[in-house]
C-alpha cells in the first residue's frame, strides 16, 4: 500500500542551513490572502484621507497594519523553522487563511467606526482569533516534538492565549475609544514582546536565513502592488468620463507612479539581507520588527496615489499640496525605514549614506514646494517619484564599497 504523500510528520525543526530553501506553494497561496487584507486597508485609508478625516484614517491604518503584518510575520517565521508540509500543517494553514479573509472583511467596519469616534473591531477580533488559534496548535506540536526548544514554544503558546483573551475583553470597551486604545497596548506588548523573550532566553528556533529573507521580500513586492493599483486609479481619474482626458498629465502620472514603485523595489533589494542574516542571526529580531513600519509605509504610498486619483477626479476635498503629502509622507517613512533597516542589519555606515539621505530629503521638499507654489499634481508627483532613485543611483555608483562594508561579516 502506497503511504500518503503528506502523512503526518514529527515537527522537530528544519535544518537552518538547508540548501536551496525557497518559499513553498502553500506559503505563496497563504500570501494571496494578505494581498486582499492590505488592499482593503489601503482603500479605506485613501477614502478617509481624501475626505480630510486624517485621524481616523491614519489611526485605523496603523491598527490594521499591526494585526495584518504581525499575523503574517508569526506564520512565516514559524513556517521557516517548522514547516513539515504534512496534511495537518496544510489544514491549519487553510484555517489561518480563513481568518485573514474575515479580518479583511472587518476592516471597513473598523475604519468607519473610528470616523464616528468609537472602535468596532468585533469582526477583526474574530478573524484575528481564527488566525491565531491554529498557531497555538502548531506551537503545541513543536513543543511536543522538539524538546530542546520546548520552553520557547510554551512561551509562544501562553502569550498567544493571553493576548487573544485581552483582545476579546477589549471589545467590551469599544465605545470608549481613548480607554480602548490605552488598554490595547497591553495585548500588543504581549504579542510583540513574547518572541523576543522566547528567542533570547529559551533557545532560538531553527529558521532559515535565506528563506526568511525571501519571504519578507515577497511581501514587500505584494505591498508595492498597491502603488501600481494607485497609479492605475490616478490614470483612470484623468482619462475617465469625469476627468480632463488624455494629455501630458497621463504620461507624467503613469511614469511617476511606476517609477516611484520601481525605485522603491530597487532600493529594498539592494540590501543583502540573506547573507547577513545567515552570518548574524542575532540581528534578525530588529530586522523583522522593522519591516512592520516598512510594510505600512509601502502600502500607504499606494493609498496616497489613490488619494491623488480622488483629487484629480474631483471626488476629494483636499488641495494639491495636501494631496501630495498623502504620498510624500509615507514615501519619506519608507526611505527612512530602509536606511534604519540597513544600519541595523549590517552595522555599517558611510558618508555616502548621509549624503543620499540628505539628497532624498531635498527631492521630497522640492516636490512639496512645487505643489505649494501652484504646480499641477502630475508634475509634483513626477518630481516626488525621483526620491527613491537618489538611493538607487547612490548605491549603484558606490555599490562595491557599500556591499563590501555591508557583507564584511557575512562571508
Amino acid at each position: 500500500m502506497t503511504p500518503l504523500q503528506h502523512r503526518r510528520t514529527p515537527m522537530r525543526g528544519r535544518d537552518s542551513d538547508e540548501p536551496h530553501r525557497v518559499s513553498t506553494p502553500l506559503e505563496l497561496l497563504f500570501d494571496l490572502t494578505f494581498v486582499l487584507a492590505y488592499g482593503s486597508a489601503a482603500n479605506e485609508l485613501a477614502q478617509l484621507l481624501a475626505s480630510g478625516h486624517f485621524a481616523a484614517g491614519i489611526g485605523g491604518f496603523a491598527f490594521a497594519n499591526l494585526a495584518v503584518s504581525w499575523a503574517w510575520i508569526n506564520f512565516s517565521w514559524f513556517a521557516s523553522a517548522y514547516d513539515t508540509d504534512d496534511w495537518l500543517f496544510r489544514l491549519t494553514t487553510m484555517v489561518q487563511m480563513v481568518g485573514v479573509l474575515i479580518l479583511a472583511l472587518g476592516l471597513p467596519v473598523m475604519f468607519e467606526s473610528l470616523d464616528r469616534g468609537v472602535v468596532d473591531n468585533r469582526v477583526m477580533v474574530v478573524g484575528y482569533g481564527i488566525m491565531r488559534v491554529p498557531m497555538i496548535a502548531q506551537w503545541a506540536r513543536a513543543a511536543r516534538h522538539d524538546p530542546e526548544r520546548r520552553r520557547n514554544s510554551q512561551i509562544r503558546i501562553a502569550s498567544t492565549i493571553l493576548s487573544q483573551v485581552c483582545w476579546c475583553v477589549l471589545i467590551l470597551v469599544r465605545h470608549h475609544i481613548g480607554l480602548m486604545l490605552v488598554l490595547a497596548t497591553i495585548p500588543a506588548t504581549i504579542e510583540l514582546g513574547a518572541p523576543i523573550i522566547a528567542e533570547r532566553r529559551y533557545g532560538e528556533t531553527p529558521w532559515h536565513a535565506h528563506h526568511i529573507a525571501e519571504r519578507f521580500g515577497l511581501v514587500v513586492i505584494i505591498a508595492l502592488g498597491e502603488g501600481l493599483v494607485g497609479t492605475m486609479a490616478t490614470l483612470g481619474a484623468i482619462v475617465g468620463p469625469d476627468g480632463p482626458g488624455w494629455s501630458l498629465d497621463v504620461a507624467l502620472v503613469g511614469l511617476a507612479g511606476t517609477a516611484m514603485t520601481f525605485g522603491m523595489w530597487w532600493v529594498y533589494f539592494v540590501i543583502p539581507s540573506a547573507p547577513v542574516l545567515a552570518a548574524h542571526r542575532d540581528r534578525s529580531l530588529g530586522w523583522g520588527y522593522g519591516h512592520m513600519a516598512l510594510f505600512a509605509a509601502t502600502v500607504a504610498v499606494g493609498a496616497g496615489l489613490h488619494v491623488a486619483a480622488f483629487t484629480i477626479g474631483r471626488h476629494g476635498t483636499l488641495s494639491v499640496p495636501v494631496t501630495l503629502l498623502c504620498t510624500a509622507l509615507p514615501l519619506a517613512l519608507y526611505v527612512g525605514s530602509m536606511f534604519i533597516l540597513y544600519r541595523r542589519l549590517t552595522r555599517s555606515s558611510s558618508a555616502a549614506d548621509g549624503w543620499m539621505l540628505l539628497a532624498t530629503g531635498v527631492v521630497l521638499a522640492a516636490a512639496i514646494w512645487l505643489a505649494w507654489i501652484g504646480a499641477s499634481l502630475a508634475w509634483s508627483l513626477a518630481v516626488l517619484a525621483l526620491a527613491p532613485w537618489v538611493s538607487v543611483v547612490g548605491y549603484e555608483v558606490f555599490a562595491e564599497k557599500i556591499m563590501r562594508s555591508a557583507t564584511s561579516g557575512a562571508d
